[in-house]
């Protein structure tokens, strides 16, 4: 049981790329930002070292997860994962990918062990992580095993959602190849995806009947099936599904007329049925303000909405918008009316 009083916990993500970075930018200007507590899983000379780096005051101290909330507004409170890692920004090395997947595992338990609120995931890079055992295509996928690992409470579907302002997006289909989509789609794939998109912004987000538009997979939506009959095998048939259910779905729509501003006031949230048809209007839209949440979870995970920018770690060029927000919506999700 998570403990309201509960910090946060924020994982640096890949050492080599931003995440030190902005994670230290983001403690500076904490009440700038309305920033609640959190607690960082790292190795804290590394971040003493960036910070120095970046010519940054950050004090940095290492707590245990409970002692986070009284050292946040003096210091960064660091809770110690792994081995001492040397401060090289922007070149990646494989012996750090141990202390990047253990602060993922670590900081999930903390959150099933009541320590932390919520965790709040820095960017990584997947391949920089295969060597070391990491065999899930994102964080999306490992965190859902995580659930099923701690949780035990059977088979997890973790749905990626990109939260902005002004839109909220999922893609039915992730981290696939554009090619392998049109076999991977399927009635029960999309069914099973917006109802945990309709149960999680009625009970996380608290939307009282969230109204979602389904794209359409083809171009024009199929155009009546002159551009192809996904839409009327797959995605017709789960609209109707989810209908049936009492989910007020709409669709198949064409993509490329449903993100402009008119359009997005008749609905609540976009699923597209592969990663760049719905992320790249959302990354457009909010690129600095929209955060990555990950529905389905038994626990709240939220990131910011970027990647590693390897060529900015370490200039002082980064900025902490994305994460910012990402650190405030978890707050939001894991204690309603506390931020």
């Amino acid at each position: 049981m998570v403990s309201h009083k509960a910090p946060l916990a924020v994982t640096c993500g890949e050492p080599a790329g931003i995440g030190p970075d902005i994670t230290l930018l983001a403690w500076c200007a904490r009440k700038e930002l309305g920033l609640p507590a959190f607690y960082v899983r790292a190795d804290p000379g590394f971040l003493a070292r960036r910070a120095k780096r970046l010519g940054l005051d950050v004090p940095v101290q290492a707590v245990e997860p409970e002692e986070a909330s009284g050292y946040f507004g003096k210091c960064l409170p660091v809770v110690p994962t792994g081995q001492a890692l040397d401060d090289c920004p922007g070149m990646e090395k494989r012996e750090t990918a141990e202390n990047v997947i253990a602060s993922i595992r670590e900081s999930v338990a903390d959150i099933k062990n009541g320590r932390a609120a919520g965790i709040v995931t820095n960017p990584i890079n997947k391949s920089a992580l295969y060597g070391a055992g990491f065999r899930f295509p994102g964080h999306t996928e490992y965190l859902g095993h995580l659930a099923e690992e701690m949780w035990s409470e059977g088979p997890c579907k973790p749905v990626m959602m990109i939260a902005g302002p002004e839109l909220m997006v999922v893609p039915v289909t992730i981290h696939i190849a554009l090619k392998e989509v049109p076999a991977a789609l399927t009635e029960e794939l999309i069914v099973e995806t917006a109802r945990i998109t309709a149960r999680d912004l009625v009970g996380r987000f608290g939307f009282e009947k969230p109204r979602l538009a389904l794209c359409g997979l083809n171009p024009h939506a199929g155009e009546g099936g002159a551009m192809g009959t996904e839409e009327q095998t797959v995605i017709e048939p789960a609209i109707a599904a989810l209908r049936a259910e009492g989910i007020d779905a709409t669709g198949p729509h064409p993509a490329d007329t449903l993100f402009h501003p008119e359009a997005r006031k008749a609905y609540d949230c976009v699923l597209g049925m592969y990663h760049d048809q719905v992320l790249v209007p959302a990354k457009t839209i909010g690129f600095d303000d929209s955060v990555n949440v990950t529905l389905g979870l038994p626990f709240v995970r939220t990131s910011p909405d970027h990647g590693t920018a390897y060529p900015l770690a370490g200039t002082g060029t980064a900025r902490a918008d994305s994460l910012a927000a990402a650190v405030r919506m978890a707050a939001v999700l894991a204690n309603p009316g506390s931020v």
